[in-house]
This record gives structure tokens, sequence and C-alpha cells, in this order.
């Protein structure tokens, strides 16, 4: 029995390269040479598509892309010849081509080693183009089991049900204003590489020539591949990272303000992270948590700090007598609510949004969604999405963008975009989605 975890940057050790992580098994278990497990190793990395493994096998993890880390957790599972291969979210966090692509590759290996798979997901497209039976389990029992396109078709349990109507792209669409509160012209990212021989300077642009705007009350989705430029866009607009070209914020140049000015205007503009584990500090309550950036833009009074974190706990359907817990006494989507009552503490204007339903299974996905279309309501904030669920960006997204190599290759409506793609790339990140 073999298994594949969730996140593969957690699970490879980031102090070893990934030969001695594949072979690790074949030498210690097996008692396998050095030579013959390098071979296998690099079997093994061809047979899951990593290109020129020759050159990789000495590579620490942090050296490859999500896709490829995943595709050499695969190796290293593969390494023993196992007849049951457990794989536990495998795609959740990849952009829908690599997820195809992972979930294509377990598909030919199943039927290339005779191997049986067992997919623990939360994704229903990929259970049913991918499983031939399917168990739904809910507080560790079984509620329904058998045949997925029966059970997908009439399915006997409440909870199935309910699983299955948990469409986040069912929602309508935010109302608009017209008044723009972002402005992106012209905006360049380009990291500085060493200086090759004869003074060559290798540079990378990651970001070409991006423009976009985003209106009051408005959400904007971003998707396109890993390594397409959608967090180093995301970073230049927030002046984490240097750039070219300019960022108008609530009608003020923001990407010529000081220092002493842009952190005043920073209170405006707030980001939610993927992994609300991994963004909230462990050793801090529910309320140190969200009142830090309170307290980080100037206020002392701890009367108006008790009453804005309750009030950003109620607007966010968490309990107030919750404030004095900490992050590990809660469940992925009860974390991601505390993400979010942090941003929307200080009421920003626009809130970005990095994947923040991946983690979470589709009931609790439609909860935020709806937490979410309901604050922007409330309080007419702006939303950025950096996804590659189509389906969230379907239901709360007006407009998108579609990015590739550092550059827009189509912009405009959401549902346009989606039901009739111009580009060959957008149709083929359409293709690879199970909306």
């Amino acid at each position: 029995i073999a298994y594949i975890f969730q996140e593969p940057m957690m699970s490879l050790n980031p102090l070893h390269n990934i030969e001695k992580q594949i072979t690790e098994r074949l030498t210690v278990v097996e008692g396998a040479g050095t030579a013959a497990a390098r071979l296998r190793a690099l079997e093994l990395l061809d047979l899951v598509g990593v290109r020129k493994p020759e050159s990789r096998l000495k590579d620490l993890p942090h050296a490859f892309s999500g896709g490829e880390r995943q595709r050499i957790m695969i190796a290293a599972a593969l390494a023993s010849n196992p007849k049951l291969l457990i794989a536990d979210e495998p795609t959740t966090a990849l952009d829908v081509t690599i997820q195809k692509q992972i979930l294509e590759l377990l598909e030919g290996l199943k039927s290339r080693f005779d191997m049986s798979i067992m997919l623990i997901t939360h994704d229903l497209g990929i259970v049913r183009n991918y499983a031939d039976r399917m168990v739904v389990v809910k507080d560790g029992l079984v509620v329904e089991k058998g045949n997925t396109e029966e059970i997908f078709s009439r399915p006997a349990s409440d909870y199935t049900k309910e699983l299955l109507n948990a469409d986040c792209g069912r929602m309508e669409a935010s109302a608009v204003n017209a008044e723009p509160v972002l402005c992106v012209d012209g905006l360049n990212v380009v990291y500085k590489g060493k200086t090759g021989r004869f003074g060559k300077k290798n540079d990378f642009a990651a970001v070409s020539e991006v423009s976009f705007a985003v209106n009051r009350g408005d959400s904007l989705g971003i998707v396109g591949e890993s390594g397409s430029g959608k967090t180093s866009l995301i970073k230049a607009v927030l002046r984490i990272l240097p750039f070219t070209g300019t960022v108008t914020f609530k009608g003020k140049l923001f990407s010529g303000l000081a220092p002493k000015a842009l952190r005043g205007m920073r209170r405006y503009m707030q980001a939610v992270f993927q992994d609300p584990y991994g963004s909230l500090n462990p050793r801090m309550t529910v309320k140190m948590i969200i009142a830090e950036g309170l307290i980080a833009q100037g206020e002392r009074d701890k009367t108006i700090i008790n009453a804005a974190v309750e009030q950003a706990l109620n607007d966010v359907g968490l309990p107030v007598d919750i404030a004095d817990r900490y992050p590990h006494e809660f469940s992925g989507g009860q974390r991601q609510r505390i993400a979010i009552a942090r941003a929307i503490i200080l009421r920003p204007d626009l809130v970005i949004f990095d994947e923040p339903t991946s983690s979470l299974d589709r009931s609790v996905q439609l909860q935020v969604v709806t937490l979410l279309k309901n604050l922007q309501k409330k309080y007419a904030m702006s939303y950025i999405f950096i996804s590659h669920d189509l389906n969230l960006v379907r239901s709360v997204c007006r407009r998108m963008i579609v990015m590739k190599g550092g550059t827009v290759v189509e912009a405009g409506n959401t549902e346009d975009i989606l039901s009739a793609p111009k580009e060959e790339y957008t149709k083929i990140l359409i293709n690879a989605s199970f909306i």
C-alpha cells in the first residue's frame, strides 16, 4: 500500500534531494544498491513526466513547481510497486490543467500496473470523471456507497443531495458601481537573474504589460496555470514586489506613495491567503489575530478594539465567545472565516483572495462564498480572486482575466468567456476543469 499526501511541499523533506527521497524505500527496506536505486528513480521520474530527470535528481523540493512536486510524490509511492495507491486530495492546490495531467497520469498507471486507487477528495467533478465506485462519509460514518454514476443520478442520502447541490456556480453576480477603486496600467515585474558569461543578464519577466480595473463593489477573477504570473501580479499591486507601470488606488497613485503614506493606505487593501492555518499565528488568540491590523494602524482604545473584533466575528458568522481560543481549535472553514474577519475589520475597499476555498470541502466552500457575497453587499467592498476553480470564478466574479506566461491573453465578462472562449489557451483551461 502506498500513500500520496495532499500537500507535497509539506510531505517532501526540504533538506534532502529528490533522489534520496524516491529511493529511500528501495535502499532501506528492500536493500537495493545505490546504482540500481538510481536507475529506478530515473525510470520512475520519466514515467510520471518529470522533464530531464537526469539533471534534476540532486535538486531539492523547493526547486520544483507544485505539479512537479506532486509527480515526485507519485514516483516515490510507485517505487515499491504497490497494489493499492491511496491518493489524499492529490490535486487540491494545483491549477486545472495540472490537475488533469496528474489524474490522467494516475489513470494510466492504474491500467499499466494493474493497480487499485483509493481517491480521497471533496471535488465531486473529479469523483464523477475518475472513480468507478464512491463512498460518501459524514461524521465518521458511511451514509451512501455504490456505483458513481448511479449515486450522481439518484442520490439516496440527504447529505449526498446536499453535497451535489452545493454548487457555487448557481449564485448571481454582484451589482456593480461604475466607480473604479483600482486601476492597473502597463504593469511589469522582472526578476533579476545572475549575470552569465560575457556579461549577459539572465532576467526573467514574470509579468508583462498587464492592465485591468476593478470597480467598487465588483469582483475580478484572475485565472491561469502555475507560473502564469498571477501571484507576481498581485504582489506587485500590493507593493510587495518592485515593478514598473502604474497602480492607482482610490484615485491616488499607489505606486508612487512614500512609506508613511503607503502605511496609511494599506488598511484599505487587504489579503486573504490560501491556507488559513499557515497564515494565522498559532501563538496568538483569535482576538489578537483579528485586532492586529487595527492596532498596527494606531488604534489603542481597548473599548473600540473589542467592539470591532466582536463586529468582525458577527460579520463572518462566528460566536463572540471564541475570541480567546487558538487557531488549532478550529476547522478549516472556521479558520478561513477568522482570516476573513482579520481582513474586513479595517473596512477595506479592496480584498484580494488567493485560492480562498481550495482546501475546503464543497458544502463549506458554498458557505464561504455566500458569506463573501453578503459582506460585499453590506460594505460595498471590491474583490480580486486568484483561483484555478472556474466554478468559484463564475459564481462571484462578473469579470475575469486569463493569464499565460505573464501576459493577459483574454479578458472580459466571466460568463461570456466561459461560455464562448476566444483564445485556444482559455479553451484548454475550461476543458481541463469540470464546470
